[in-house]
């Protein structure tokens, strides 16, 4: 039965999966990053993170520990005065994984695992979000609003505009022409034509036929 000893063995055996993440734990260490299949990197994170924290006190016991493990005095001296240093404020989780993909041979899902205050495009956006600020405080049932200071605006000052001299022109004045008298000239009245009346025109009609 296996009682609670749900580790993945990997494919190896105990010998084998031990020296297997000794080795790339030193790896991890020295080189910060390496790229691996998903399920080691699962495996590789429970192995080094305790190391990681057993770092943050530098004894002499700690560190016989940590070379019970690595058993190379490099990564035991870079796992102390660099690693331990840098991670020193963080409470755990000292490790990322980011998958890449299948792998083409096997399909195997791969990935990188590193140390997570060693990748500074990380650390930028990590500061950027946190930089974010709300404007009402959540503490308490009374929501008590921030005051900011507005910044004072310098008021534009309008210049006093010169006032242009009004120059009247002079007009000259034209001289009068008086008007012509013309001559009114005597009207003709031409003579309105005579309609002839019905006893001269009997006769006219008459002579006609």
């Amino acid at each position: 039965m296996r009682h609670n000893n749900k580790i993945n063995h990997l494919g190896r055996t105990y010998a084998h999966r031990e020296a297997m993440l000794s080795n790339m734990a030193c790896s991890l260490i020295m080189h910060k990053r390496i790229f691996t299949t998903v399920a080691k990197a699962k495996e590789l994170r429970k192995y080094v993170e305790p190391l990681i924290t057993k770092s943050k006190s530098d004894t002499t016991h700690s560190r016989r520990l940590a070379f019970q493990n690595l058993r190379d005095k490099y990564a035991v001296t870079e796992l102390f005065k660099e690693v331990s240093t840098k991670i020193g404020d963080r409470p755990g989780g000292y490790t990322r994984i980011i998958k890449t993909g299948n792998r083409l041979g096997d399909n195997a899902s791969m990935c990188f695992i590193e140390l997570v205050d060693y990748n500074e495009l990380m650390l930028k956006e990590t500061k950027k979000a946190a930089a974010k600020t709300t404007r009402r405080s959540r503490r308490g049932g009374a929501k008590a609003e921030t005051t900011v200071e507005a910044k004072p605006v310098a008021e534009k000052v309008e210049a006093p505009v010169a006032e242009a001299p009004v120059v009247e022109e002079v007009v000259a004045e034209l001289p009068v022409v008086e008007e012509e008298v013309v001559a009114e000239l005597p009207v003709v009245e031409e003579p309105a034509a005579e309609t002839p009346t019905a006893e001269e025109a009997a006769p006219e009609a008459e002579g006609k036929e």
